[in-house]
């Protein structure tokens, strides 16, 4: 946490001991952190937290300040109303979704379940809001302190679930979904599956020169995550080895990053995700170091210790499937901290706060509506020089009758975002 808040953030290099002599004796700009008063200009009483071993119940109780907003562990006798590190380190660790929680049908941490849901700050960075007050402070305090911040960044992805609704299924799931359409007598599927089949129409979730069109427009850093896994209740993929999904992603691939999308069914089967990265290492000829989980489907310390295992080094799945806003409550990227183990890895997460699918099903957004909504999270993240990650998936910027309103809503936000 000390390395987030000092380096990462401030861009301050730091030295930590805890021999008091060395303390005392230096005679340059220092902070004392511990339980026990200590005989300094700058002083912060921890909590206690960062000392414990072992994960437990915390005891949290909301409060304000005319600097600090919606603060929790106070301490008394320091420079700060609140132990700024420990509860930094509790909401960017995800130390409550290490403790027991009533999960979702789907076997996932709610916002609801969050602190940040039940205290109104999910679309605020809070973290970050500390920090910049806590910067305040410590130039007031060490005038000849010498802080930088890094520059924002903005970083679109977009989820390839299901590459085509129409093409390229194959012969058993194309009958299953002329069957299913009869049945429910939806003359508009027919007429439009026929249509695309025999080439006359392009499938409505093919909307991948309009994605590029835009990344060459706007000069965008774009990672696509691709869903590899073997098909399921909850993974409508086309085939792995389907020969034109292939040509798909390696055309992708020479405009943007890939990355892998481990499949909903991967949670269930060990060796699964290993197998969907060895199929796009394969289409793509590049190693994979980028994932974020299908359906968010984000299960801490499990789906962290396997993507490393993999030589994952990054991953962009912190975030909630419904809700926008900033789940880990800080929108700057950050190296995994293994509560278990008691250790920072190497594994750095990517918080994304925008998709697509929650303004539309978690905000009841319209596509004229949309942008008003994303904006506040936007100007948060570039308050802070933070890194905005948004998610896009092509059918909803295709011409699906579901989506087709929302083609737009892409290209809005991005000229926000840069």
């Amino acid at each position: 946490m000390f390395n987030l808040i000092f380096k990462d953030s401030l861009g301050l290099e730091f030295t930590l001991t805890n021999n008091i002599d060395d303390f005392r004796l230096y005679e340059g700009n220092k902070i004392s952190y511990s339980s026990q008063s200590v005989d300094s200009e700058f002083h912060v009483t921890s909590h206690g937290l960062l000392f414990e071993s072992g994960i437990k119940e915390q005891t949290i109780q909301m409060q304000n300040h005319d600097a600090f907003v919606k603060y929790f562990f106070r301490t008394y006798n320091n420079s700060l109303p609140f132990d700024l590190f420990a509860a930094s380190f509790y909401l960017v660790s995800r130390y409550e979704e290490y403790l027991p929680f009533l999960p979702d049908e789907f076997n996932r941490f709610e916002a609801q379940n969050s602190l940040a849901y039940q205290y109104d700050f999910l679309k605020l960075p809070l973290v970050n809001i500390w920090i910049s007050e806590f910067e305040k402070i410590l130039r007031k305090q060490f005038p000849n302190i010498d802080i930088t911040h890094r520059k924002y960044n903005y970083v679109s992805t977009i989820d390839v679930d299901n590459a085509y609704k129409y093409k390229q299924k194959g012969v058993m799931r194309t009958l299953g979904g002329y069957l299913k359409a009869f049945v429910r007598f939806d003359k508009n599927d027919l007429i439009d599956r026929t249509s695309v089949l025999l080439k006359k129409e392009k499938d409505p979730f093919d909307s991948y020169e309009h994605q590029l069109s835009i990344q060459k427009k706007y000069k965008l850093k774009v990672i696509y995550f691709y869903l590899l896994g073997d098909y399921g209740v909850n993974d409508k993929n086309h085939p792995s080895n389907n020969t034109n999904f292939q040509k798909l992603i390696k055309h992708l691939s020479d405009y943007s990053l890939p990355g892998i999308h481990p499949s909903y069914g991967s949670n269930e089967r060990a060796g699964q995700v290993k197998t969907e990265i060895n199929r796009l290492a394969t289409i793509t000829h590049r190693e994979i170091f980028n994932s974020r989980q299908h359906f968010s489907m984000l299960k801490f310390p499990d789906t962290y210790y396997n993507l490393q295992e993999l030589g994952i080094t990054n991953d962009y799945s912190m975030g909630y499937s419904v809700h926008n806003g900033f789940r880990a409550s800080i929108c700057n990227p950050f190296y995994w901290y293994d509560l278990d183990e008691e250790l920072e890895t190497g594994l750095k997460i990517h918080p994304f706060c925008i998709s697509d699918t929650s303004l539309r099903y978690g905000d009841k957004a319209t596509q004229d509506s949309a942008v008003s909504i994303a904006k506040p999270l936007i100007d948060e993240v570039k308050k802070y020089n933070g890194e905005l990650v948004t998610i896009f998936h092509n059918d909803t910027m295709g011409t699906a009758q579901e989506w087709i309103s929302w083609k737009n809503v892409y290209e809005e936000i991005v000229k926000l975002s840069i």
